[in-house]
């Protein structure tokens, strides 16, 4: 994946498909609208399909609204985040006009706080945790799809066991008519349901499978930001706090051990003046004996008396 694109439109051209098909969709019903009232509408003994067909058709649109919910609020993390590259070639702030609870945005405050308490980045971990908050998104969406399908069976069900009630009522009674009508309106209620919850699910499981996709590129895309601009930036920050930490106590360490040989210069300085001392006083008593017998001489050559005590 291309760290500097950021024309990424994956999550807007997805939405552009919803369109399209539902335009598709519409156009075909509008088109063959006489067949499908005759099979939905028409000659309908009781309410039954219209209640099945609707209660199928409620369950996907409000499916399929929540999926273009989803896919419009990924559509904007999707914005944030070319926002967000585009801020990192540029060499400003990456934040910087993202919004502040965009994906990209948390996952880079995370790494921050992270950093500023010297914590170790488990990548591994933050990536866990996003996948398992998005996977929350799509609860209701994931129920649809594993529903939908069995909706049609439970009308299909629903409308054999109305159609064999016609039968029985016409073994029991050769002359009851009514029954006849009552199996071929089951028949029909059948095939509406099956149609009906075929075609849903065709059309919401397609762009169900479409958001996980979205999901995913979302989420790798992230990861990959992460793995390859952001971890390294502080990764490099933390080496080289532990590198200067390390410079600065090897530097203490030579520091010692300069205190240490001064020391010894010191000493060896403290015995030396001692020696010098010691000498020098054994010179100032040789120095006075001498200075005693030159008095003495001075004495005697001059004939010099001792004063009175």
């Amino acid at each position: 994946m291309n760290i500097e694109t950021t024309d990424h439109f994956y999550t807007r051209n997805i939405l552009i498909q919803i369109g399209v098909v539902s335009l598709v969709v519409l156009g075909l019903i509008v088109w063959q609208r006489d067949i499908l009232a005759q099979i939905y509408l028409n000659n309908q003994v009781s309410n039954l399909g219209i209640v099945i067909n609707g209660a199928i058709i409620s369950l996907f649109l409000a499916g399929l609204c929540r999926l273009v919910m989803l896919f419009f609020f990924y559509n904007s993390q999707e914005k944030m985040l070319n926002r967000f590259i585009l801020n990192i070639r540029q060499n400003i702030e990456p934040s910087q006009g993202v919004d502040a609870q965009a994906l990209v945005t948390q996952r880079y405050k995370t790494l921050l706080d992270l950093h500023s308490r010297r914590t170790e980045i488990n990548h591994s971990a933050l990536a866990a945790t996003l996948m398992a908050g998005e996977s929350s998104r799509v609860g209701f969406p994931k129920f649809v799809y594993h529903v939908l399908i069995l909706t049609g069976v439970f009308g299909t069900i629903v409308s054999l066991s109305v159609a064999l009630l016609g039968a029985s009522n016409m073994i029991t009674d050769i002359t009851e008519i009514s029954g006849l009508g009552v199996v071929i309106h089951g028949m029909s209620t059948a095939l509406s349901t099956t149609m009906t919850a075929i075609v849903a699910y065709l059309f919401f499981g397609y762009f169900y499978l479409r958001l996980n996709d979205t999901q995913t590129y979302l989420i790798s895309r992230i990861e990959d930001i992460t793995a390859t601009v952001l971890l390294p930036r502080f990764q490099v920050q933390q080496e080289t706090v532990v590198k200067d930490f390390s410079d600065v106590i090897r530097a203490a360490a030579q520091l010692v051990m300069k205190l240490d040989a001064s020391q010894e210069k010191y000493e060896q300085t403290a015995d030396k003046l001692s020696e010098v001392l010691e000498q020098y006083q054994v010179e100032m008593q040789h120095n006075s004996q001498a200075l005693e017998e030159v008095v003495q001489l001075l004495k005697v050559g001059f004939r010099l008396s001792e004063p009175d005590s």
